[in-house]
C-alpha cells in the first residue's frame, strides 16, 4: 500500500482542474474565482479525509474522477443564499430560530405589489402632501381595537424590546418606573428586562417579592420620582403555589389615583381569544385594554402572526408623545415590514383568520394531523422495505445504495407554540417517530438537516421525531421524498 505522502501527490492542482472540461464549463457560468475558490475547498476536503485515512490510493482515484461534482456542491454553498427555507418538523408554531411567525400569502403579494415599485409608504394621495407611514396600519388598529376601548391609537418598531424601550424612554426617562420582582424576565437571547430599562434612562424600582407582590407594594414604592407603573406578562415561564399578584384592574386604579400611565409589556400579544384553540392563561391585547391599561406592547411576528415588529397600542394622547420622540425615527420600520403587517391585520378585520399560517397552525384538528402523518408513514416503511429488501449483488453491494432500515411509528404527542408563548399550554397532536437501525437518532436528525431542502426534527428517547402541524400541506410530498432519501442513502 501507498504511503500517506504518495497519495497526496495523486491530487490534482487546481489548474489542472481549471482546465478539465467540466470545470471549464463551470467557469464560464459562474467566474474563475469562484470556481478556483471551489477547486481549493474541494481539494482539501479530499486532503482532510486523506489525513483520517478515509481514502486509499483506489477510492482516491474514484473520488478524482467524480470530483467536478464535489466542485459544484462548493459553488453552490458558496454562492447560494445562507437564508433558507427549511420544512419544520418541531411542532413549535412560533419556533425563534426559525423566524417564528410564517407571513401569510396575502402578505407577499401585498410586498410585491407595493415594495417593488414606489409607493405612497410616507405620501397622502388626498392632499399631495407628505403624510406618515404608520397611518396604515393605525386604521386597522383602529378597528380592531376601538371596538373594546375608545381612542386608542397604535405605532410600530422594530420589536417588542424596541417598543418597551421607546415607552420607557418617553415617559420615564430620569424618573422612576415600578415593577413587580415576580416580573424582571429575561427573553430570548439573554435579554432582561432591566437591562432595557436601563438603556431607556428610567430607574427600576422594585416592588414585592418573587413569588408575591401586593397592590399595597406598588403603592408604598410610589414616591416623587415615579413616572410609570409597569406590569409585564410572564410569557415564558410559570410560578405557582404561594403566589399573589395585584390585578390589572386594581394596578390601573392605583395608577388613576397618582395620575401614572400603567404599561403592560405583554411580549407576545395576540388579538383574539386563544381559549377557543384550546390555550388556557395567556391574555390578549383586547383584555389588556379592556381592564384600562393605559399602554400595551406586543410582538407582531408571535401570536399576531405577522413580520417581525414592535407593537405600541394605547391611549392616543400616549402614542402621540411617542411618535413624536427622536428615539421613535430610530427604531421605525421599513416598507416591506408596513406591507406584510397590513395584508396580515386585514384577515383579522375580514376575520378570516384561517388566512393567518400561525392561527391555522393552531387551529388544525388532531384527526387531520393524523391523517396526514399516516400517509407519510406509510410511505417511509414501504420504502425502507423494499430498500432492506434488495438482493446483495448490484448497486448496494457496490456501495452506491445503503439501506438504512427506517422505521416509522405514530404516536401521541403535544405541539408548543413557543416564542415565549403559554408555556404550559399545549395542542394534541399525532407524531412520526422514526428509528434508524444503521444510524443513531443525532446522526439521522444531522443527515435531514443536510437535505434539500433541511428538515428540522427533534430528537427524544433515541427516536427523531416529526409534528406535521408545523409543517405546511403542501410540504408533506417534498418531505416524504426527503425522509425516502435518508432511507435509502
Amino acid at each position: 500500500m501507498k504511503a500517506r505522502a504518495e497519495i497526496y501527490r495523486e491530487l490534482p492542482s487546481v489548474d489542472e482542474l481549471l482546465r478539465s472540461a467540466e470545470i471549464a464549463e463551470l467557469t464560464s457560468r459562474e467566474g474563475q474565482a469562484a470556481v478556483a475558490d471551489a477547486c481549493r475547498n474541494a481539494l482539501s476536503r479530499l486532503r482532510g479525509e486523506i489525513a483520517a485515512g478515509y481514502l486509499d490510493p483506489e477510492r482516491l482515484k474514484m473520488a478524482v474522477a467524480e470530483i467536478h461534482v464535489a466542485v459544484q456542491k462548493e459553488l453552490a454553498r458558496a454562492l447560494g443564499y445562507s437564508l433558507r427555507s427549511v420544512i419544520n418538523t418541531t411542532g413549535v408554531i412560533l419556533h425563534t430560530n426559525l423566524g417564528r411567525a410564517p407571513i401569510a400569502e396575502e402578505g407577499f403579494k401585498h410586498i410585491r405589489e407595493s415594495a417593488a415599485v414606489y409607493s405612497n409608504l410616507e405620501f397622502d394621495l388626498e392632499s399631495g402632501e407628505r403624510g406618515k407611514r404608520d397611518t396604515h396600519v393605525d386604521r386597522l388598529f383602529r378597528k380592531l381595537l376601538n371596538e373594546f376601548a375608545s381612542n386608542i391609537s397604535t405605532i410600530v418598531v422594530n420589536n417588542n424590546a424596541a417598543a418597551v424601550l421607546l415607552t420607557l424612554n418617553t415617559f420615564a426617562e430620569g424618573g422612576e418606573v415600578i415593577v413587580s420582582r415576580g416580573e424582571l424576565v429575561e427573553i430570548g437571547g439573554s435579554f432582561r428586562i432591566p437591562d432595557v430599562m436601563g438603556k431607556s434612562g428610567a430607574v427600576l424600582r422594585e416592588a414585592g417579592t418573587t413569588n408575591r407582590t401586593r397592590i399595597s407594594d406598588y403603592e408604598n414604592a410610589i414616591n416623587e420620582r415615579t413616572r410609570l407603573l409597569l406590569r409585564v406578562h410572564r410569557s415564558n415561564f410559570e410560578i405557582t403555589g404561594f403566589t399573589e399578584q395585584p390585578s390589572l384592574e386594581e394596578l390601573v386604579a392605583l395608577g388613576r389615583k397618582y395620575n401614572l400611565p400603567v404599561l403592560e409589556d405583554l411580549g407576545s400579544g395576540s388579538l383574539i381569544d386563544l381559549r377557543k384553540v384550546g390555550i388556557l392563561n395567556e391574555p390578549s391585547v383586547l383584555d389588556s385594554l379592556r381592564s384600562g391599561v393605559d399602554v400595551v406592547t406586543y410582538s407582531g411576528d408571535k401570536l399576531l402572526g405577522g413580520p417581525q415588529a414592535g407593537l405600541i397600542s394605547g391611549r392616543e394622547d400616549l402614542v402621540k408623545k411617542m411618535r413624536s420622540n427622536s428615539l421613535f425615527r430610530a427604531l421605525r420600520v421599513d416598507k416591506l415590514t408596513y406591507a406584510a403587517l397590513e395584508a396580515t391585520l386585514l384577515a383579522y378585520v375580514k376575520r378570516d383568520y384561517s388566512a393567518v399560517p400561525t392561527l391555522r397552525m393552531m387551529q388544525a384538528a388532531k384527526s387531520e394531523i393524523t391523517r396526514r402523518a399516516e400517509a407519510v408513514a406509510t410511505k417511509i416503511n414501504l420504502t425502507s422495505d423494499a430498500t432492506h429488501s434488495t438482493p446483495s449483488a448490484g448497486p448496494v453491494a457496490q456501495g452506491w445504495l445503503r439501506p438504512t432500515r427506517l422505521q416509522a411509528e405514530l404516536i401521541d404527542g403535544d405541539s408548543l407554540l413557543g416564542g415565549g408563548s403559554a408555556p404550559s399550554s399545549t395542542l394534541p397532536t399525532t407524531v412520526i417517530a422514526l428509528t434508524c437501525y444503521s444510524l443513531s437518532a443525532n446522526e439521522l436528525a444531522a443527515r435531514l438537516r443536510a437535505s434539500d431542502p433541511p428538515v428540522i426534527a427533534r430528537v427524544e428517547e433515541g427516536r427523531v421525531l416529526l409534528d406535521l402541524r408545523t409543517v405546511f400541506p403542501e410540504q408533506d410530498e417534498v418531505l416524504t421524498k426527503v425522509l425516502v432519501r435518508a432511507a435509502t442513502r
